[in-house]
């Protein structure tokens, strides 16, 4: 393995005993490129032609209030495979707000946690004192990869094969985009939504397969919302107003307080595509959050959405935390309960059925992507450590037969949220492999680790080695080459 290191960044952040500045996420302070990355276990497979994408809330900074780890920086990391050979690399998304810091040599954001006053310049997104960090998610449509921030931030293009950095996406609208925009493979177009404090609190719109916004329209809303992913199918698409939101009065005082409002139901707006908002069809359902769906599909006069609903969208503070126990239950699965779930609304009556598809706490699915918008069989999701924002392995759910397989990975080493990757010339919808880093805390080290999907319980397949110890992260995205 051949490794060069670029100049480093400057970093003020102080050794701590935050929970989320140490371990699995310790924060990373260099970039990288290396080549011709060492084989630990097994064989690269010659199948597998693409590259997995995955970003990064990665601290530069000491925090100028309590720490939060969605408050991190943005860092991509990259593995490149062809022809049985794998490369890396690993670079800062390289934001207006990483610009200001590197230049001011601290932090001037407060974070999700801190109250109005902790930062020292004006904010941004629909929170509106913080910094854009685009630490959320990564996409690649249309052959660029964008970061993106889970506040609703201004969308970062870079190039997926070098992470060159190509600036803001010119057609992101001025109250941003949210955290997961969705393509469709199928027909190349982007959906996206954001969201604001102000009416009608939120927007949808299309992107098409030449990086044009060709349909943006308002979504009105009874009030500010937090609304954090959407879904599509073949001819609609599926927005929420999920009844987990700010405290209005205290809000008020702008003090952002996330309360559940177990009275209120859930409501999903379904737009035709390019549909304008005399169109959208509202469904009601169980109260709940849900902060990822899966996929949704048409059949007959049903259009069937698969999420991960939560028990309990605001659950007790962990109490041997201590003064973390409040953001510790708020990052733990297993505190706020998500488990795969499937709601059908049917067009022809206005009704909404649900049902519980797998009684295990689980968040964080895959499918594969060329089944979005379409009726597909199979799920990945991740299972976490409990009390932690820590993934300690893997379920194939087969929607199909309501079987599954488990991957379960030693004591001490952690995933990352695992895209499928189809196999080169894929007969099947299982027909790949889940890609994912690891970071292994018994060893001070990371890897990536290749699963093949036919074969689940088998484990990897292979393990590379990566050249340092990466930080945690959340979201990422597998690109085949022939995409690019």
């Amino acid at each position: 393995m051949k490794v060069d290191k670029l100049p480093p960044i400057k970093s003020t952040l102080q050794p701590s005993n935050h929970p989320y500045l140490n371990g699995a996420w310790t924060p990373l302070m260099e970039e990288v490129d290396a080549t011709d990355l060492e084989v630990i276990e097994g064989a690269i497979p010659d199948d597998i032609d693409g590259i997995y994408l995955r970003n990064t809330e990665n601290q530069i900074h000491q925090p100028l209030g309590r720490h939060h780890p969605f408050d991190g920086d943005g860092m991509i990391h990259q593995i490149s495979f062809q022809n049985g050979k794998a490369n890396y690399r690993n670079r800062f998304v390289k934001t207006r707000c990483f610009d200001a810091e590197q230049s001011a040599e601290q932090s001037l954001w407060g974070g999700l946690m801190d109250g109005p006053g902790t930062s020292l310049r004006p904010g941004f997104g629909a929170h509106g004192s913080l910094k854009d960090s685009s630490s959320t998610d990564i996409v690649v449509h249309a052959g660029k990869a964008i970061s993106t921030f889970y506040q609703c931030g201004e969308g970062y293009v870079l190039n997926p094969e070098t992470l060159e950095p190509e600036g803001l996406a010119p057609w992101v609208p001025i109250d941003g985009i949210s955290a997961h925009p969705r393509v469709d493979e199928n027909t190349g177009e982007m959906m996206f939504f954001n969201y604001s404090k102000f009416a009608p609190y939120m927007h949808y719109g299309v992107v098409d397969k030449d990086h044009k916004l060709v349909h943006y329209v308002p979504i009105e809303l009874p009030g500010p919302r937090l609304p954090h992913d959407m879904t599509f199918s073949e001819n609609w698409s599926i927005l929420n107003d999920l009844p987990v939101f700010w405290d209005e009065e205290l809000l008020k005082r702008n003090i952002h307080a996330v309360r559940f409002h177990d009275d209120m139901p859930s409501r999903f707006a379904l737009i035709p595509r390019h549909g304008d908002p005399s169109e959208i069809r509202w469904f009601e359902a169980a109260p709940t959050y849900v902060l990822h769906w899966l996929n949704a599909y048409e059949e007959g006069d049903e259009v069937i959405m698969d999420g991960y609903f939560q028990e309990d969208p605001s659950p007790p503070p962990i109490a041997e935390a201590g003064e973390h126990g409040h953001l510790m239950a708020y990052l733990d699965e297993h505190s706020f309960k998500s488990r795969l779930h499937r709601w059908r609304f049917n067009l022809k009556d206005g009704t909404t059925t649900e049902e519980q598809l797998d009684d295990r706490i689980v968040e964080f699915g895959m499918i594969n992507q060329q089944y979005s918008g379409r009726k597909y069989r199979y799920v990945y999701s991740t299972f976490a450590k409990p009390g932690w924002f820590l993934f300690c392995g893997f379920i194939k759910h087969d929607l199909e037969t309501g079987e599954s397989e488990t991957v379960t990975l030693d004591d001490g080493r952690y995933a990352s949220e695992a895209p499928f990757a189809p196999r080169v010339n894929s007969q099947s919808e299982d027909d790949g492999y889940l890609v994912s880093f690891i970071m292994d805390e018994n060893s001070g080290t990371s890897e990536c680790i290749l699963i093949d999907a036919k074969n689940f319980e088998a484990g990897p397949v292979c393990r590379i080695k990566l050249p340092h110890k990466i930080c945690s992260g959340t979201h990422s995205t597998w690109v085949s080459r022939d995409k690019l």
